[in-house]
């Protein structure tokens, strides 16, 4: 597995459209993209700074996971996501190294990235996501 760069925090947030003004008003950042994830329950919006992307996160369920996450630990950074070659060779690779996964095999995220995610239990209590494209 090689991991190139940090492809994206995700920050989960009450209210998407306040989050987003926050953003383009406070650190003069533009947002690219709005996107909702219905498998997930959750809509997003992108910035990107360099080379990385800020996702900020609105659940659209109470009981999705951002919704759960907010509930149980308040808005803030919810995840940090590498960019590797391949999502499914590194869960293998990891999960042979003993880390626990939350997702055994790629699914589909925002923006069409393939992604899997590792249990923050396995990471020092970062929950942690691979993505490619």
């Amino acid at each position: 597995m090689k991991i190139s760069h940090i492809e994206h925090i995700g920050i989960a947030v009450e209210n998407l459209e306040e989050a987003i003004a926050f953003y383009e008003k406070a650190f003069g950042l533009q947002c690219y993209a709005i996107e909702e994830v219905a498998d997930q329950k959750v809509k997003t919006a992108f910035f990107k700074v360099g080379q990385t992307k800020i996702e900020l996160l609105e659940s659209t369920d109470s009981e999705g996971p951002i919704g759960k996450f907010i509930a149980n630990k308040g808005q803030g950074i919810h995840h940090l996501a590498f960019c590797v070659d391949n999502v499914a060779e590194a869960l293998n690779q990891v999960e042979e190294a003993g880390v626990r996964l939350i997702d055994k095999a790629p699914r589909k995220g925002a923006e069409a990235l393939n992604i899997g995610f590792l249990h923050p239990k396995s990471t020092f209590g970062v929950l942690t996501e691979f993505c490619s494209e």
